[in-house]
């Protein structure tokens, strides 16, 4: 809060240590969720006569699923966020969502519709809960205006790409070549790990996702029934106008868990001296290309804002959003060659993913960053929330813009998102200036910044 005593934190490598506690417990979350969700569609897919049998669904009826359960996964950071801002705090929300994230993967490992089903109920719950308030609590390690932020925010980002890579390699070649629910399990194992460094790392986060209703004093609590300022609200409304390039964004991005990941099974000859690359494997394509690229992009960034370029929050998200529009186009190519020989190369994958990866960069974390110099104090962990829920609308987008590909093909279906990107990336830059006079200047006085930060999430509006 706004009188919350000033505390001195540990530092390693120029951050906060409670940096890297988060760093961990995330990349272990993500291990689990994007080792599962490398073969959930593959696994809907599968012919039920197979070696490894799946459940021999349509890929429209795969599609649909995937698009549901990525949605409900993030919208449920809205409630998720809610719980923690009203009821626990971030802190103790993450816990119980590791909590329940674990019993919801384990159950996935057994073979039964029942615990299917129950298992992905589980697991939207428990991202609801763990997702909105870990990255909350990540934006409480640094002061108001700390250049830091937006680089601690891409380090944060790095974890849950290691997990996101190692995931995709290890879960998703035990699912395909020894059983799925073998790589169900293991995605389990990965998010045990992740809770008890969580649990052991607490002494580094004392002063961070506490709640506030067992802490505050009166000035605190006045501060939080009084209603918007004229600035808190014209914050709020290019939160929200921001939120519509990451629906665009996660609309298309999210292709690699469904259209892209049966494109490569499918479509892509996949041989590679002799050996048959597993298709989950190129999911890791975009977690390691962010594992390699995304210190240099933070620092790109990082410099043009000290050398007085145009370098805004919003500025970045736009460029980010048109050069993974951009990507499609080399799907667009990968489908216009399938159409003329059968089959298409492995490098259009590769090529895609990394201008995905490059746009990601410019976009995910630099909107993680956003929420917390911009979101009212009072409802720190519910914007949180709405940011997730949006990426929640994106993923259903994605679901439906796969399942049109059953008609209107790949080709189509491709070379459509590309073009749309890049032209509603355009629109936005026009309004770009306008929009950021609505921030009023939350971003004009950021500089590096090495003096402890503040005991709360997220810093305050002074």
């Amino acid at each position: 809060m706004a009188n919350s005593a000033t505390i001195k934190q540990k530092e390693l490598f120029g951050h906060p240590v409670g940096l890297y506690v988060l760093f961990f417990t995330e990349m272990w979350e993500r291990f689990s969720y994007y080792g599962m969700r490398a073969i959930l569609v593959l696994y809907l897919v599968q012919t039920t006569s197979d070696t490894n049998p799946g459940l021999g669904w349509t890929n429209g009826e795969a599609l649909a699923l995937y698009g549901w359960y990525t949605m409900l996964v993030y919208v449920m950071s809205i409630p998720g966020g809610w719980i923690a801002d009203k009821f626990l705090g971030q802190k103790k929300s993450v816990l119980y969502g590791g909590i329940i994230l674990v019993a919801g993967h384990s159950i996935l490992a057994v073979e039964q519709m029942w615990a299917f089903y129950s298992g992905l109920a589980l697991i939207i719950a428990g991202v609801g809960m763990l997702k909105p308030n870990i990255s909350t609590m990540v934006g409480g390690l640094y002061k108001q205006g700390d250049i830091r932020r937006d680089k601690g925010f891409t380090i944060f980002y790095i974890g849950i790409n290691v997990g996101a890579f190692l995931s995709s390699l290890i879960v998703g070649y035990v699912g395909e070549v020894h059983g799925w629910h073998y790589g169900f399990g293991l995605a389990g194992i990965g998010m045990t790990l992740g809770l008890i460094q969580y649990v052991v790392g607490q002494k580094h986060l004392r002063h961070v996702g506490n709640f506030l209703g067992a802490s505050q004093n009166s000035d605190d609590k006045e501060l939080m029934k009084k209603p918007l300022t004229k600035i808190e609200k014209d914050r709020v409304i290019v939160l929200f106008i921001s939120f519509l390039l990451v629906i665009v964004f996660w609309g298309a991005f999210e292709q690699a868990g469904g259209l892209m990941n049966i494109y490569a099974k499918e479509n892509t000859n996949r041989m590679l001296m002799g050996w048959e690359v597993p298709a989950s494997w190129f999911q890791s394509l975009n977690a390691m290309f962010i594992i390699f690229l995304g210190t240099s992009v933070a620092l790109y960034w990082a410099n043009r804002k000290l050398k007085g370029k145009i370098s805004t929050s919003l500025f970045k998200m736009i460029v980010g959003l048109i050069i993974m529009g951009t990507g499609f186009f080399f799907m667009s190519a990968a489908a216009s060659e399938f159409n003329s020989t059968g089959s298409s190369a492995m490098y259009w994958l590769v090529l895609a993913y990394l201008f995905h990866t490059v746009g990601e960069l410019c976009i995910s974390p630099v909107a993680l960053s956003y929420i917390t110099k911009l979101a009212p104090v009072k409802y720190a962990s519910l914007m949180m929330g709405v940011y997730f829920a949006m990426t929640g609308f994106g993923n259903k987008l994605a679901g439906l813009l796969g399942e049109s590909a059953e008609g209107l093909g790949e080709l189509t279906v491709f070379t459509g998102i590309a073009v749309f990107c890049v032209v509603f990336g355009v629109l936005v830059m026009l309004f770009r200036k306008k929009l950021e006079t609505l921030t009023h200047g939350a971003e004009d006085n950021e500089r590096t910044m090495h003096e402890e930060a503040e005991g709360f999430e997220l810093a305050d509006n002074q």
